[in-house]
């Protein structure tokens, strides 16, 4: 399988799908993706600012297959043009690789040298936070029961990821000389101060919290800005922070918790800027009963089972809309969005394998 798998990856690294500038067409890429797939129903869609999907269908399978084709831009660390696939011993080289193009090569490959049903979902939004595609995948009326995702995870099956949740809080001061009587509370950055170092506190009395292999609440304070100069009262301040929590935890009742921690009259805004459920979806309950019934999918495609991880995957919007939903694909996460991105030779063909046994054919 692998030159085959090869073969499609030169090609996909080829297309840039940097995300941002969220400057992908309809054209390009899907153009070749569409001529890999002979026998597929394919039908593109421009969901707007970059965010472009292909849904091809072969039969009438129950099962889809997801992989996104953007990638984050290239940093200037890299040491050769990153839209060009290398080959340097085991590994092969290229901007989306590993995250997670080299998911999407093994899918066409696999497709190649089967002939049973089977789904593709491909999509290009989820660098950007932005899930237009699979938002309305999940809208339309699919007939799908059941959801492989394809991120970096060594070719094991992961059950259960962190959910995620960015925010951005203003505070409000009153300007004024710092020599004041006032400067200790009237400052913004001073009630900034404050509620971080309670949300801190809050955080650390979560560390009990416990769920599949995971273990407390991931928070972070990204940035902070605000204030003059150190003789003036800061008189507004802005914070953007994230947090990630377990399966089960509830992202709403969190919110309030930690934004509830800023002293009275000291926010002026508390925006949600982005969110993901975590994997698998729901409450303490019904999040442990998908967990098994993800489980028995793996176990019933015959594929290994790993550890829940702490990054977020879209797999956790397929398992809100009730489907039964895991994490599967070559690489390792660690090498994504570094650079000189790369994936082993061995987990490629590993992956490719797989889908041909998964839809039913017998790898050579």
């Amino acid at each position: 399988m692998l030159p085959a798998v090869l073969d499609h990856l030169d090609a996909l690294v080829g297309f840039d799908t940097r995300n941002p500038p969220r400057a992908i067409g309809t054209d390009g890429i899907f153009d070749y993706l569409r001529a890999q797939l002979p026998g597929f129903d394919c039908t593109v869609t421009d969901h707007g600012a970059g965010a472009v999907s292909l849904l091809a269908v072969r039969g009438t399978p129950r099962r889809v297959f997801n992989v996104h084709l953007d990638t984050v831009p290239a940093s200037p660390a890299w040491t050769a043009d990153p839209l060009r696939l290398r080959v340097i011993g085991e590994r092969a080289v290229g901007l989306g690789a590993c995250d997670i193009k080299g998911a999407a090569a093994g899918l066409l490959a696999a497709a190649a040298v089967t002939d049973g049903d089977a789904a593709y979902l491909f999509t290009t939004d989820e660098e950007a936070n932005d899930a237009r595609c699979i938002g309305a995948f999940i809208a339309s009326k699919h007939g799908f029961e059941e959801a492989i995702i394809a991120e970096p995870t060594q070719c094991e099956a992961v059950l259960a990821h962190r959910g995620i949740s960015s925010v951005l809080m203003r505070f409000r001061g009153a300007a004024g000389h710092a020599s004041g009587t006032d400067a200790l509370h009237a400052s913004a950055l001073h009630h900034a101060m404050r509620w971080g170092a309670d949300a801190l506190a809050f955080v650390e009395s979560e560390s009990h919290r416990r769920f599949g292999g995971l273990t407390g609440l991931r928070f972070n304070i990204g940035r902070v800005e605000g204030g003059i100069k150190a003789n003036m009262i800061a008189p507004e301040a802005e914070v953007r922070f994230g947090f990630r929590p377990l399966p089960s935890m509830s992202i709403d009742a969190l919110h309030e918790k930690i934004g509830g921690l800023a002293r009275l009259g000291t926010v002026e805004r508390y925006e949600e800027t982005f969110r993901g459920p975590p994997l698998p979806a729901g409450d303490v309950a019904d999040a442990e009963q998908r967990r098994l019934d993800a489980r028995d999918l793996a176990d019933a495609l015959d594929l290994p089972i790993g550890n829940a991880v702490d990054f977020w995957t879209e797999a956790s919007l397929f398992s809100a809309a009730g489907l039964t939903a895991i994490v599967y694909g070559p690489g390792d996460i660690a090498q994504a969005h570094t650079a000189d991105e790369w994936v082993a030779l061995e987990q490629l063909d590993r992956y490719a394998r797989s889908i041909v046994r998964i839809l039913g054919g017998e790898p050579s």
